[in-house]
């Protein structure tokens, strides 16, 4: 472990935005200023928004999509404007997200037979044009929040799928595995948005995984940003080079893990570590992503029985042992992961078994 950031305080562990607040902080405009303003005010309540979502039990399910306007406030959930099966408003934002959820719910759905987030059906409501050139997107525990962008560094975060998929499958790990926002499970909740992210991206491109980008928020960047996306699954550390943003921090291994008491302890830089075992792993077997290893995740995070402290080293033989189980020791795909894991210098024993499932499954 080399790298050490800023030692500030430790931020609350109930906000979950795809911008991370250190790139926040590096820009100085009016925009950045005011999401990170509004991100901590929203952290204050995740907390009571998610103790009162993660609730009661559905049976069964369709597709059922709400979309509403904050019309440029921060008042939630804003007026509705587009209800499942309705016509197409002509406004981007609004037409992008209910593209975006039906894109996440097909996937989950035809991919793995699973319904929504909660595998019940859970409705999938979001809201646009939040807040005044607000800089993020985020999930609130019940509901997806989109800004439209600053229009200097950042575009409308509707524009990318991978960012809708990504903070949805925040909603996923929640009625799962919640994991806890923090240190390592923290990163790991991270990535695991940042994989089925890149996996809705592919699955609806019809991409293989060697012919994909592997980014998490392509195009939100504007052109005057030395930068093509927020993050790289394939090769993290890669994504941007800015002479504002700086340079994306994200290690490849765990012989450069971040040790910081920022970004509640590296959330969305240590994630670089487990996204690049996946995406090693994927490409790799080759193929679709989402078919055997994208399988193995799903697998990891729905069998139950993972702390919801685990660090990368207890996740990573829980997937080994979903693949044992799923198809074989000593199968291409149970080698595959291996490889991805051991790429990143993070070690696994080689014969895990499935954990017995525990009391802290949702």
């Amino acid at each position: 472990m080399t790298s050490v950031l800023d030692s500030g305080s430790s931020r609350s562990q109930h906000f979950q935005g795809v911008v991370p607040p250190f790139l926040l902080e590096r820009l100085q405009g009016a925009g950045a200023r005011a999401t990170l303003l509004a991100d901590r005010e929203m952290r204050a309540g995740r907390e009571v928004v998610q103790a009162r979502t993660a609730i009661a039990p559905r049976t069964g399910g369709t597709l059922e999509r709400t979309i509403s306007d904050a019309k440029s406030t921060r008042d939630l959930p804003g007026q509705q404007v587009r209800a499942e099966g309705e016509e197409a408003t002509g406004d981007a934002a609004t037409d992008e997200a209910y593209d975006g959820l039906g894109a996440t719910y097909a996937f989950f759905d035809e991919v793995y037979g699973y319904s929504s987030l909660d595998g019940s059906g859970l409705p999938l409501d979001a809201t646009v044009h939040y807040g005044q050139d607000y800089d993020n997107a985020f999930w609130d525990g019940s509901r997806m929040v989109f800004g439209d962008g600053d229009g200097e560094v950042f575009a409308r975060f509707t524009v990318s799928l991978g960012v809708i998929a990504h903070e949805l499958a925040h909603g996923f790990t929640q009625y799962t595995t919640p994991l806890e926002y923090k240190d390592q499970a923290g990163a790991l909740n991270e990535s695991i948005s940042d994989v089925f992210g890149a996996l809705v991206e592919q699955y609806t491109a019809g991409q293989n995984a060697e012919d994909a980008s592997w980014l998490i928020g392509e195009g939100l960047f504007l052109p005057a940003v030395q930068g093509k996306a927020l993050r790289s699954l394939l090769e993290p550390g890669t994504a941007y080079d800015d002479d504002v943003l700086g340079k994306d921090p994200q290690p490849a291994s765990m012989d450069d893990f971040v040790v910081t008491t920022e970004d509640e302890g590296g959330v969305h830089i240590n994630s670089g570590i487990p996204n690049r075992a996946f995406a090693v792993a994927a490409t790799t077997l080759g193929g679709p992503a989402w078919d055997r290893v994208g399988q193995v995740w799903f697998d990891t995070m729905t069998v139950g029985g993972l702390s919801p402290t685990v660090d990368f080293a207890g996740f990573a033989a829980a997937t080994l042992a979903a693949a044992n189980e799923r198809y074989g020791a000593g199968s291409d795909v149970a080698e595959a992961v291996a490889t991805g894991w051991s790429t990143v210098g993070v070690r696994t024993t080689g014969n895990e078994s499935i954990p017995k499932p525990s009391d802290d499954r949702v």
